[in-house]
């Protein structure tokens, strides 16, 4: 199991680690106290060596390495010490720290002592996850993690294109309100944009922008595009510089396409290795969609229950209660952002794809909700779904699915 519940005997060495850019702050300790004064190690292979001469001088016969996963930080060294003492090193979340901190009297001071106090307390008490059990969603989180990047480049290096298109020919990139839109990642897209920057602006052959099409490209679309461009305002006086610097923006923006792709294969493969496969069964969720939740809701067995991960997307209202008074305010936005997005992301596959979700969301609109309130409502029912098929790990299916909800009265 993940999470571990079984307080350590008290001759268990414990070494705690609380991650740093440059050093790592560690205590080594068992159940009668400190075995040596706490040393700030190098975030190196000397650091590591140390550490090893460290337990060595004590001759530790059961050893527990608790370590603290903050961002990257610690993955050098947990890496390295799961490879010389496989399966001691155990994870905790910068929260877990915290509200250890808080059992011990010091919410309010932090230091790397204190947290790696913390670390001490929830490891004697048995707490922690296996890094084992997590490497390979720790693959997938940093895929998915990265891909979510490049995707933001791509959103800002679209829109970039976009105004230097408008700037070089005025009017030729209209919005959808303004006639018919241009959408950039498309063949007609970047064959437009490459005739842009080899021409300085100038209106092109019907010839020379079908050559350029990377893909499909039909002679009507190209005649629309080529009469369209011949009745743009003329170039700006510096149409040269400019289409000097579209064509290498234009050269960034197709690296990104192609990284974004190769990253998309790597999904697949790093999606396969892990129980969060079974959630491509979803109809309107497939690989991407599937690997952004999995990666944070992987190892499921940290969640009881499902409504606990749906409190940790932060999509749950916030609860006050107190005596006779009951309060629930908006949604508490806990947790990771990329966690929400992808929840909220399977919801709208969803309502796209599965009849009884599109129909609850009609629902839900017809109650006089919002789109973003509806889809909200809809990704608490997503959520309960997901984790139901990560627990059992059988396909979704759409009749036993209706049957279940009709049963239910919902």
């Amino acid at each position: 199991m993940s999470m571990l519940e079984v307080a350590l005997d008290p001759a268990t060495v414990i070494v705690a680690v609380d991650p740093g850019k440059v050093l790592n702050r560690v205590w080594v300790s068992n159940g009668a106290g400190l075995l040596a004064e706490p040393v700030s190690l190098s975030v190196s292979r000397k650091g590591v060596h140390v550490l090893e001469r460290l337990l060595a001088e004590r001759d530790a016969a059961e050893l527990v390495i608790a370590v603290e996963a903050t961002g990257d930080l610690h993955r050098s060294w947990v890496s390295e010490l799961e490879r010389r003492h496989p399966g001691s090193v155990r994870l905790f979340a910068p929260s877990e720290t915290r509200a250890a901190r808080t059992q011990l009297g010091s919410a309010r001071f932090k230091t790397d002592d204190r947290d790696c106090a913390a670390l001490t307390y929830l490891a004697r008490q048995g707490r922690g996850r296996h890094y084992s059990e997590e490497s390979a969603v720790d693959a997938l989180r940093a895929a998915v993690r990265h891909r979510r990047g490049l995707v933001t480049d791509r959103k800002v290096a679209q829109q970039r294109l976009h105004a230097q298109l408008n700037a070089l020919c005025p009017g030729l990139s209209a919005p959808a309100g303004h006639g018919r839109a241009l959408p950039v990642a498309s063949s007609t897209g970047l064959a437009v944009l490459g005739c842009a920057a080899a021409f300085a602006g100038r209106a092109p052959r019907l010839r020379s922008l079908m050559a350029r099409a990377p893909g499909r490209m039909t002679q009507a679309t190209a005649e629309y595009w080529v009469c369209r461009w011949r009745g743009c305002l003329a170039p700006p006086a510096d149409a040269e510089q400019r289409a000097r610097r579209l064509d290498r923006d234009l050269h960034r923006y197709r690296a990104l396409q192609t990284d974004i792709t190769s990253l998309e294969v790597e999904l697949t493969e790093l999606l396969a290795a892990t129980e969060g496969q079974i959630l491509t069964t979803l109809p309107g969720v497939a690989v991407t969609r599937a690997a952004a939740f999995a990666a944070f809701s992987l190892p499921i067995a940290r969640f009881p229950d499902a409504e606990h991960l749906y409190s940790a997307t932060g999509l749950a209202p916030a609860l006050y209660q107190s005596a006779t008074l009951h309060r629930r305010g908006r949604i508490s936005r806990q947790g990771l952002a990329e966690h929400r997005d992808a929840l909220m992301g399977m919801a709208w596959g969803l309502t796209i794809s599965s009849p009884s979700f599109a129909e609850r969301n009609a629902e839900l609109r017809t109650r006089g909700m919002a789109p973003i309130q509806a889809r909200v409502a809809l990704a608490r029912n997503v959520c309960r779904l997901a984790y139901r098929l990560l627990r059992t790990q059988q396909p979704f299916d759409e009749e036993r699915y209706r049957r279940g909800r009709l049963s239910r009265g919902r």
